[in-house]
Formats: structure tokens, C-alpha cells, sequence
């Protein structure tokens, strides 16, 4: 673990309150989890956030937006470039960054040398947001087959779980803990796409793989007029009840991980995990219409969620 110079100290402790406003305003759920973490591990997992929606909302080019995306994939070139920069250099005080990223790279290669983050699964990372960015070679709005998903998922979310293993620690060797992590971080994310359907279809995206929406019937004309008339076609709902059905054995792969983490984070990690599975709960509940509306877990739930795990938190510190 390094440590950070003097002359940087206070910019950044304001860097890392920065990132945790990012979070505050974005992941309800992953902030009312952090809120559980002992408060040392916090600002670090609020600056993998803090970075990673940035990057997110960056590559998220809308029509009419102020920014084209040649400009938006420059800035994530120059990014990439100089946080690479930071994280290799002697004196950081020497590199210049864009004053609106300043804050976030300052947070959060600070936190890549403090947990010795893998500077390969944040490149990895990149690498995927940029097949989500019109114009790069890499770029896609669709994928055919479930495996070309999966390697996106590997690159995209994988790499987020692993990136949050090394902040939050494990009783076992990382290594063993690795897949659990990769696993749970694409359970989000295949949540998000199954929720996001509608919302990227107005991105003209769908990450849902043809293969297996044909096997359905569906295509993508299929899910626009369900879109477009606001219904929920029988075919439409079969096929999302069957990623539903993979999300939750994605889930179930990455259950046993939680109980391989430091036990002071582990009812951080056990409420991110039931609230997010219980969105795909919400799905159900609304028969799977996601084309014209949000599914959203209710306050209340996160509440009862959260409240025993808050107990459990105190009384793992307390142990520790």
C-alpha cells in the first residue's frame, strides 16, 4: 500500500468527497451498500464508481448532444493516456490532467496503488467502453450470439467486480476469490440490460443476443413496436423470463464469493447482492414490461434490507 504525498493530501480528500457525490446522485443501490462498508473502505469504492459511471455516461453519445462522438472518443483516448501518466509516474504533481477529470483520476489512481488494483482490468475496462462509442473500430449496437455478450460482460463488468475485490479484501487468496467477484459483477450488469431494454432501444442498442431472442420469435422490429404501442407481446415476455433465468444462475455462481470476503464487508456485498436480484424480482412482478417503463425497488425494501445488514456490519466491526 503507498501512501499519498503531502501536497496532495487535500485535494485529495476533496477528490474522493467528489466521487462519493457522483455516487450519492447515481447508484442508489451501490451507495446505500457503501453505507455499510467500514469507513475506511468507502472512498475507494466510491472512486471505482466515481469512474466508472463517468466513463459510462462519456461513451453514452445522445442524439442531438453538444459533443460528437469523435470528440467523446479523443476524450477517452486522452483520459486512458493520462491516467496511465498518473499511476506510472515518479512525481505525480508533474502530470497534467483535464481540469474536469482531475478530481476523479486523482481518486482513483490513488486507490488503484493503495488495494494494488490490476492496471489490466481497468485498460480492459476501457477497451470495452469504447464498443459502446459510435465511431471506434470496436463499436457495436447489437450482439448476435450470447458468447460475443459474454466477452463484452467480461471486459465491461467482470473487471468492475474484480477491480471492487481488491478494495474490499478476502480471507482467501484473491485468485480464489477472482471468478466470484467477475461473476457477480456481470450479474449486475446482465440486470441493468434486462431492466435498460427500453432506454436502449431508444440509444438504438440492444444488448440482449439475437440467437437467443430468435429463439423466441423476437427480433428487434418486434421489440420497437412493443415499444412504440406500449404493450408486452408473448413472445417478448418468454424470452426475457429466459435471461432472467441466466441471470439468476449467474447470480448463483456468485453467491458463494461473498463469504470468501473480508467479514467486516460482507453485509455491504449480501445487500448490493439481494437488491439488485430483487429487480429482477420487480420485472416479474410487472409480467416483464421494461419496454415503456423502469423497474424500480422500493424504498421501503431497500430499507429492510439494508437494516439488518447494518446490524451485522456493527457487529463484525466490533469483532474485527
Amino acid at each position: 500500500m503507498t501512501t499519498t504525498t503531502p501536497q496532495l493530501s487535500v485535494e485529495l480528500e476533496a477528490a474522493y468527497d467528489l466521487c462519493r457525490e457522483v455516487a450519492v446522485g447515481h447508484g442508489r443501490t451501490y451507495y446505500l451498500a457503501t453505507r455499510l462498508l467500514p469507513a475506511d473502505r468507502r472512498p475507494g469504492f466510491h472512486s471505482l464508481y466515481a469512474f466508472a459511471r463517468t466513463i459510462d455516461d462519456l461513451v453514452d453519445v445522445e442524439a442531438g448532444s453538444s459533443r460528437t462522438w469523435e470528440e467523446c472518443a479523443r476524450e477517452l483516448d486522452r483520459i486512458e493516456a493520462q491516467l496511465h501518466e498518473l499511476i506510472t509516474a515518479d512525481d505525480q504533481s508533474t502530470v497534467e490532467l483535464d481540469p474536469n477529470w482531475r478530481p476523479t483520476l486523482l481518486a482513483f489512481a490513488d486507490t488503484m496503488a493503495r488495494y494494488e488494483v490490476d492496471p489490466d482490468h481497468v485498460w480492459g475496462f476501457l477497451g470495452a467502453m469504447r464498443m459502446d462509442l459510435p465511431g471506434t473500430e470496436r463499436f457495436r449496437t447489437r450482439y448476435t450470439t450470447m458468447a460475443e455478450l459474454r466477452e463484452y460482460m467480461d471486459a465491461s463488468a467482470a473487471t468492475i467486480g474484480m477491480q471492487l475485490l481488491a478494495v474490499l479484501g478476502a480471507v482467501v487468496p484473491l485468485e480464489v476469490a477472482r471468478p466470484r467477484a467477475a461473476a457477480l459483477g456481470q450479474a449486475f450488469q446482465l440486470t441493468n440490460f434486462i431492466r435498460d431494454v427500453g432506454e436502449d432501444l431508444q440509444r438504438g442498442r440492444l444488448y440482449l443476443p439475437a440467437d437467443e431472442l430468435a429463439v423466441f420469435g423476437v427480433d428487434y422490429d418486434l421489440l420497437l413496436h412493443c415499444q412504440r404501442t406500449a404493450t408486452t407481446d408473448r413472445r417478448v415476455r418468454n424470452a426475457l423470463a429466459h435471461f432472467a433465468a441466466i441471470n439468476r444462475s449467474i447470480y448463483r455462481t456468485a453467491r458463494p464469493g461473498i463469504d470468501m470476503l473480508d467479514p467486516q464487508v460482507r453485509p455491504a456485498m449480501r445487500a448490493a447482492y439481494t437488491l439488485y436480484a430483487d429487480i429482477l424480482d420487480q420485472i416479474e412482478k410487472a409480467d416483464f414490461r421494461v419496454l415503456d417503463r423502469r423497474a424500480v425497488v422500493p424504498r421501503s425494501r431497500r430499507f429492510a434490507v439494508a437494516a439488518p445488514e447494518f446490524a451485522r456490519a456493527l457487529a463484525a466491526r466490533r469483532l474485527g
